[in-house]
């Protein structure tokens, strides 16, 4: 379902090569700054807001999605962290509540690292990427902001 502004035909090869950047650079982000959850929605920040204006929609569309995905990230990361960081300095007992909570957000991490892997081959390809719930809401922003990038 198309529901864009912009032709995937009419996209050139260096817009696709800078969307993919914006999901690579979230990869690469993950990969260096685990630990510090807030790292990674820093890095989306910055590279979105150098593609807000003087890019075309898609890369504005691609990077705007990455960097919403790494948002909710954060807030479960940064229980971990938070979590993790009081059990070492309290000398508490890791709980099971704990170890699920681990499981679940190891889960949820290896999910979106896959999934921006994914979307970064496809959008080097010129293939549009829409991630559940996230592309919609990128839509949803980008009505918001800018009127004539995604039609109604």
């Amino acid at each position: 379902m198309e529901n864009n502004s912009y032709s995937l035909h009419s996209i050139y090869e260096e817009e696709a090569e800078q969307a993919s950047y914006a999901y690579l650079m979230s990869v690469l982000i993950v990969i260096v700054g685990l630990p510090m959850p807030i790292i990674n929605v820093i890095g989306s920040v910055i590279f979105w807001l150098s593609s807000r204006k003087k890019q075309s929609a898609f890369i504005r569309f691609h990077c705007m999605q990455s960097m919403l995905s790494q948002l909710a990230v954060v807030p479960m990361n940064s229980i971990g962290v938070g979590w993790t960081i009081s059990i070492i300095t309290r000398h508490t007992e890791i709980s099971n509540c704990y170890i699920a909570y681990i499981i679940v957000i190891f889960g949820y991490n290896a999910l979106e690292f896959f999934t921006s892997l994914y979307a970064a081959i496809r959008t080097r390809k010129k293939q549009d990427v829409r991630f559940w719930f996230f592309g919609e809401l990128t839509e949803l922003f980008i009505k918001r902001n800018n009127k004539e990038i995604v039609p109604a």
